[in-house]
């Protein structure tokens, strides 16, 4: 069983202290990292940590630069690169934490952009990679933002998130939620990182889940989908769930989806051993 409550720890990022979170299980025989999604924060996982507590897993994660508690410039990031280098940070942070046991990562709308870009770069310090929602390919927001001279007031609608209407209120009263606009050095950085994504192509062999609401109109699927293209290799996996809006591990089926990924991560764990 998890403990009561998770716990915190703090590490030196590359643009000041990133404040994380750990949901610890008794004798845990795998350990997920999460990297949550833009605007948002470590806070609203768990849920989906205690899920994976149940599983058999110990879960860290932590708020990447000017999101949540962690420092910066709220939602600004101008270049994902370092950012990525700071999920390495926490990565290894859950490593020493558990030595010998197999790490998966599991990354959310932005996140699932930074895991994708980590992937590439770390895969090693890895078994395997869900993503869910991914921002990968191109966004259709970002292109049509950048478009203008004056970036207009783009605030994310909570109703678009989940098809429980309780998700959408709790996320609106989220102090740590980021409830202001996009930034246009954030729109530049996204649409660079998908770029450094689609150019460094397949995970090869690399044990991959994909997963997409199809009812996504945050982060559409058929732009996701052509991004995950490039990014596959032979042992990706993908599922996509019919009415399910961005948030899959908030949405009415997230029973479901928390399911997929330990079904694919018992799959993977049983083929190492």
């Amino acid at each position: 069983m998890s403990d009561d409550a998770s716990t915190d720890f703090t590490l030196t990022g590359h643009a000041g202290a990133l404040m994380g979170r750990s949901w610890l299980t008794q004798h845990p025989r795998w350990v997920a990292v999460i990297a949550h999604g833009y605007g948002e924060h470590t806070g609203r996982y768990d849920w989906v940590a205690a899920r994976l507590n149940a599983a058999g897993a110990s879960v860290h994660a932590a708020d990447h630069v000017g999101h949540g508690r962690s420092d910066g410039q709220r939602v600004l990031i101008g270049d994902y690169e370092p950012v990525v280098e700071d999920l390495h940070l926490v990565v290894q942070h859950a490593a020493a934490q558990h030595p010998g046991l197999p790490i998966v990562l599991i990354g959310h709308s932005m996140g699932g952009l930074i895991a994708a870009r980590y992937t590439q770069l770390h895969a090693d310090a890895l078994v395997a990679t869900v993503l869910s929602g991914p921002v990968l390919g191109s966004w259709g927001t970002v292109d049509q933002l950048l478009a203008f001279e004056e970036i207009p007031s783009t605030p994310i609608d909570p109703a678009t998130l989940s098809r429980d209407p309780a998700v959408g209120v709790d996320y609106a009263e989220d102090p740590l939620v980021w409830h202001g606009d996009f930034l246009r050095p954030t729109l530049e950085g996204l649409q660079q990182a998908m770029r450094a994504v689609t150019d460094a192509g397949s995970v090869g062999e690399h044990p991959l889940l994909y997963l997409h609401g199809e009812d996504d109109r945050l982060v559409p699927l058929p732009a996701s989908w052509e991004g995950l293209l490039e990014l596959r290799g032979p042992r990706t996996f993908t599922k996509t769930y019919p009415g399910a809006q961005h948030e899959i591990f908030n949405e009415t089926n997230r029973d479901e989806v928390l399911a997929d990924v330990i079904g694919f991560v018992e799959g993977v764990i049983s083929v190492r051993r």
